[in-house]
């Protein structure tokens, strides 16, 4: 088992757990985005063997993330919201210098290409002012609840494979974010199913979509993505720190960000999503 996946797993199975975050976006930054899709994409090919290879041991860091850190996350989004978030837009951002070069932005992007990335930007950063009215967490499965988590599952995939989509806002949109967590920290193994198995098929249809568009409209969808995270910023900003000490700390945890984002960055040669 490839060690290294394992570790990219881990820190794509974090971003997941933090609303307004995207395991895309950690996927870019480790430059494992294409091979990401093509390996989802690719599960029922010839060469399905290569493609488990390569997602078990990254589904195996996703799972030990979602495990081990939802109760750290549930605490630190209770208790010091507003470093974590620094510490999450230092992230994002971070990536938008690599993702820009790797788009040749001065040389392929033209005017319809920076309005369709202010769009796409605005169109997200809207959704900040979007107040969900979380339910209270469902924790015995029925019938009834079972078809809603399911689709819940799907369209939080979907956005989990879209850089600058947070798959736990989705699921925050739709009133199933606690659901997942509390399901999650008690090991609650029917609606962890159900909610999974809902990630799975979304999983599989998404990545055959945004794999196509990609071959077929690279410049496109480099515009849509770099607007996608460039407007997520706005999603996680939790407002200015309310005094001296939080303002420090989240300026050190912003640029911790930043910093973590090169760091993590070597782990490919480039970002290629083509």
């Amino acid at each position: 088992m490839e060690w290294r996946n394992i570790y990219r797993g881990l820190l794509m199975g974090i971003s997941d757990l933090i609303p307004g975050v995207s395991g895309g976006t950690i996927a870019l930054i480790l430059g494992i985005y294409d091979r990401l899709l093509s390996a989802i994409s690719g599960f029922f090919s010839r060469e399905w063997k290569k493609q488990l290879l390569f997602l078990i041991p990254l589904g195996v860091g996703i799972g030990t993330a979602l495990l081990l850190f939802s109760r750290l996350i549930d605490y630190l989004l209770t208790y010091h919201i507003v470093p974590t978030q620094f510490f999450f837009i230092g992230l994002v951002l971070g990536v938008l210098p690599f993702l820009s070069r790797e788009a040749g932005m001065a040389r392929n992007f033209g005017p319809l290409h920076y309005v369709l990335l202010a769009a796409v930007g605005i169109s997200l950063a809207a959704t900040a002012f979007l107040s969900p009215a979380e339910s209270e967490p469902i924790r015995e499965l029925n019938a009834t609840n079972a078809p809603g988590l399911f689709f819940a599952g799907w369209l939080g995939s979907m956005a989990m494979l879209l850089p600058g989509i947070s798959g736990s806002f989705v699921l925050l949109l739709l009133g199933a974010y606690s659901t997942a967590i509390a399901a999650l920290s008690d090991l609650n193994l029917p609606i962890i199913a159900v909610i999974g198995a809902g990630v799975g098929v979304g999983f599989i249809i998404s990545s055959k979509v945004i794999h196509y568009l990609l071959s077929r409209i690279p410049t496109v969808m480099y515009a849509i993505i770099i607007g996608l995270i460039a407007g997520s910023v706005f999603v996680i900003f939790p407002g200015l720190p309310g005094d001296f000490l939080t303002g420090l700390i989240s300026l050190i945890t912003f640029l911790a960000g930043l910093a973590l984002t090169a760091v993590i960055g070597r782990e490919g040669k480039s970002l290629d999503i083509r």
